[in-house]
Parts: C-alpha cells; sequence; structure tokens
C-alpha cells in the first residue's frame, strides 16, 4: 500500500519491451528508494505498483511490465530519460500523510488544461465516464501516483490545484496539455458501490 506522496523523482534507464509488445523490462534510476529496497520489494513507479526483480549498486532497480499493466497505464509511454514518480510500499508506523492507493491504476487520464496561478497551477484532467462516478469534490485521487484533493468535477473530467511542491517534485509540474497520466480513483467508493449493489441482491 502507498499514501501518494512521492519520494523521489526518477529517471528511467531503459524500457525493453519484449518482441511483439506482450510485456516489459523497465530500469529505473532511484537512489534514494533504493537505498533499502530489496527484489520482492514494491515501489509505485508513476502510480503503478510494480515489483522489484533486481537492484544495481548504481542506485538503479528493475521490474518486469506484465502485458495488462502496459495495456491499462500510461508506462508504455516510457522513454529512457523520462523522469516517474517513485514512492515505496508504506512502512508499518510510518507518516500517512496521503490517501490510501494501491498501485492499481483504474484508467488514464488526458491533461485538458493547466492555467498558472501566483504559486499553483490549476489543472483540468479528462477521464472515463465510468470513473467519474467515483470522483467527488473535495475527495481524493492519484494522479500518475500523487495524492490530490479533486476541486471540482464533471461527467468526464475533473480539476486539481498543484502546490509548488507538487510542481517542483513531481512529473506533474512537467506534463503538458496532451499528456496521459495514470488514475487511481478512492478504493473506498469503489468498496461502498460493491457493498451497496451486493446488499441490494435478494438472498
Amino acid at each position: 500500500m502507498f499514501t501518494g506522496i512521492v519520494e523521489e523523482l526518477g529517471v528511467v534507464e531503459r524500457l525493453e519491451v519484449r518482441p511483439g509488445g506482450a510485456d516489459a523490462r523497465l530500469t529505473v534510476r532511484g537512489p534514494l528508494v533504493t537505498t533499502d529496497t530489496r527484489p520482492g520489494d514494491s515501489v509505485a513507479v508513476s502510480g503503478v505498483c510494480l515489483t522489484v526483480t533486481a537492484v544495481g549498486a548504481d542506485g538503479t532497480f528493475v521490474a518486469d511490465v506484465m502485458p495488462e499493466t502496459l495495456r491499462r497505464t500510461a508506462l508504455g509511454d516510457l522513454t529512457e530519460g523520462s523522469p516517474v514518480n517513485l514512492e515505496r510500499a508504506l512502512a508499518v508506523g510510518g507518516r500517512y500523510g496521503g490517501h490510501v492507493v494501491q498501485g492499481h491504476v483504474d484508467g488514464v487520464g488526458v491533461i485538458v488544461s493547466r492555467q498558472p496561478g501566483p504559486r499553483w497551477d490549476e489543472v483540468e484532467i479528462r477521464l472515463e465516464p465510468a470513473l467519474a462516478r467515483y470522483v467527488a469534490e473535495k475527495g481524493s485521487i492519484a494522479v500518475s501516483g500523487v495524492s490530490l484533493t479533486v476541486t471540482h468535477v464533471s461527467d468526464d473530467a475533473f480539476g486539481v490545484s498543484l502546490i509548488p511542491t507538487t510542481l517542483s517534485a513531481t512529473t506533474l509540474g512537467l506534463l503538458a496539455p496532451g499528456a496521459r497520466v495514470n488514475l487511481e480513483v478512492d478504493v473506498l467508493a469503489k468498496y461502498t458501490e460493491r457493498l451497496l449493489a451486493t446488499a441490494a441482491v435478494p438472498r
């Protein structure tokens, strides 16, 4: 489990796509997150929970990216040199500064617009209408692994405000309109919907 508080801005060293594009192997440089990471640990890479398969002495780690992940996320857009948001799994007793983030991406959104403010940016992101029902004004959403508060929502888009720290410490400060981002809606909303749906089924 993660919290959506990005620890480090990593860099993609290699993205090796297997023949046929079925799956890939991703190598990321992240000197901070690799300080105590071991093979088998989980790291969120721009919001996608990946299992570390190898850790290099040079501050890099390797993870396999499955076909399902390539289909449902924006990781396939990465190239050598691309920046990525990195967060290690939450340690027991650690600070819980964001919200419950599983690293299970629900869909890919597209940045529609961004309006710079005095010290922040207002960003509009388009999402699939099927996901919009899980997004609530003043609720939480993870955008490329960053825990954000929703400022407004419509049938196919929502807005967020990016504070100076988010602009400087995550990839969200670098993305222009048209860029694709990984979205994970609040898991509590999904469980609530499921519970209400099953409770209505006659026994």
